[in-house]
């Protein structure tokens, strides 16, 4: 695995990652434990993932904190938050990775639980032990950051809208984290190869990777989109707030 971000660039400084026991957030994790971060590594259901990652990351003389936690519970949040505070005192960096919404046993209303409600509810608990200088990192897709001009798939379609309602949530409350020196950016991908979602895409709408991959001319996967999301948690906040990831070819507007 590549080192995207410098040596020790975030030394003495605290990760929390949420939904990262696999996937795109455990890569996340691990270059940011790269950098020299104390990480959190948040899970729901994927314990066993989630300590191999934590033992992993020890390796490299950092510290790892192992949370579970639903994020659709505000308690079990308060939970992870206070954990966090007793482990490390305060929070540098808040990044919200985890969404859902294609599962089909956990309720028609689950992806905006998640993917709005949730991500302001972790945000709201987090914020007072985020000290000067924080940062807020949400991570979206290209089809729910495009959403309100351009169409998505079907089967996505709820997810994309709870998303984009997520994104739009908490770019409401920018002006009360610049007013605490929190900075908040989105990082927007295009379909990322080897994602859960991406799976449960080709799943229900056949030949769907290949035709946006055809589109793009490549798709990222998830090491490298990973790479993309840890490099937002130092680089400079751009004047839209938002990081876009891979080609934009056929978002209306952004061609």
């Amino acid at each position: 695995m590549s080192q995207p971000l410098a040596p020790q660039s975030l030394a003495g400084k605290t990760v929390l990652v949420t939904g990262s026991s696999r996937g795109i957030g455990a890569d996340t994790v691990r270059y940011a434990a790269q950098a020299g971060a104390n990480v959190v590594i948040n899970f729901r259901n994927k314990a066993p993932r989630a300590e191999k990652l934590a033992r992993e990351v020890r390796e490299l003389g950092v510290e790892a904190l192992v949370v579970g936690a639903d994020l659709t519970d505000p308690g079990s949040v308060a939970g992870m938050i206070e954990a966090v505070k007793e482990e490390f005192g305060s929070l540098d960096v808040l990044l919200l990775n985890a969404s859902g919404g294609m599962e089909a046993d956990l309720g028609e209303d689950y992806a905006l639980r998640l993917n709005r409600d949730a991500q302001v509810s972790v945000l709201e608990t987090a914020l007072p032990i985020m000290p000067r200088g924080g940062r807020v990192v949400f991570v979206t897709s290209h089809q729910a950051h495009f959403i309100r001009t351009t169409p998505t798939m079907d089967a996505y379609e709820p997810v994309a809208l709870s998303k984009r309602a997520g994104e739009d949530a908490l770019r409401e409350r920018i002006p009360a984290l610049t007013s605490r020196g929190v900075e908040f950016v989105v990082v927007s991908g295009d379909m990322i190869e080897g994602t859960i979602t991406a799976t449960l895409l080709e799943r229900v709408n056949p030949g769907a990777i290949a035709q946006r991959r055809e589109e793009a001319g490549r798709l990222y996967n998830v090491s490298e989109f990973a790479a993309e999301i840890a490099q937002a948690i130092v680089d400079p906040i751009p004047a839209d707030n938002e990081r876009i990831v891979g080609d934009t070819t056929g978002f209306r507007g952004t061609d």
